[in-house]
């Protein structure tokens, strides 16, 4: 009887163990998404170091001062600052715990992202239809790597967005949703710094050579 009372009483302290232990999930979580962006800065250091080498080889083809339209560069960089501007508002909202708001301003982030994903889908037809492809020239292969890997993770982060609204909508701002929404913040601000090199490295820099 006793190693049966003992054995219960040993269940009932492990049920309550898990039941009210603190794992460090949040941390853990945070710190393996920090390396997996430091990853992402090496694959983007590569891309940036190749366009340096290979960025003036234009084979007799056309120069970025003869490509670039910095108008509609400027206004897609500007769709994607918004669009890290509106997420920051979203994340104060989340702070306060309103649900409504916060799937408001992640709304408004996701168009600024479509619409930056647009623009950039559209200067890439452009470029193509004008006979700048990316097997024309070392340079413009380069630029279709660096823009398109970039663009591409725009769009991994938009998907994402949706996916988490559809969660905050279901589920409420709980500690999951917050911290994945964390998580997506990093990365889209993220983004939106390597934008600006991209922006200010290929393209300004690019005409003015």
């Amino acid at each position: 009887m006793a190693t049966q009372a003992d054995a219960t009483a040993d269940r009932e302290e492990a049920l309550r163990f898990y039941e009210t232990e603190d794992h460090p999930h949040a941390p853990a979580t945070l710190i393996g998404f920090w390396l997996y962006l430091m990853s992402d800065c090496l694959i983007f250091a590569v891309l940036f170091a190749t366009h340096a080498v290979v960025g003036r080889n234009y084979a007799a083809g056309p120069s970025p001062a003869d490509l670039f339209d910095l108008k509609l560069v400027a206004l897609n960089t500007a769709m994607l600052l918004f669009s890290s501007i509106t997420y920051g508002f979203a994340m104060l909202e989340m702070a306060k715990e309103r649900r409504g708001a916060t799937l408001l301003w992640l709304a408004v982030t996701g168009l600024f992202g479509i619409a930056f994903v647009a623009l950039e889908l559209y200067e890439f037809s452009h470029l193509i239809h004008e006979g700048a492809t990316p097997q024309r020239s070392a340079f413009l292969s380069s630029f279709f790597v660096l823009v398109g890997t970039h663009g591409l993770h725009v769009s991994v982060g938009i998907v994402w967005l949706a996916v988490l609204m559809v969660q905050v909508a279901q589920r409420g701002l709980q500690e999951d949703n917050k911290r994945r929404l964390m998580c997506l913040s990093m990365f889209w601000h993220f983004l939106d710094v390597i934008w600006i090199g991209v922006f200010s490295f290929v393209y300004l820099m690019g005409t003015l050579r």
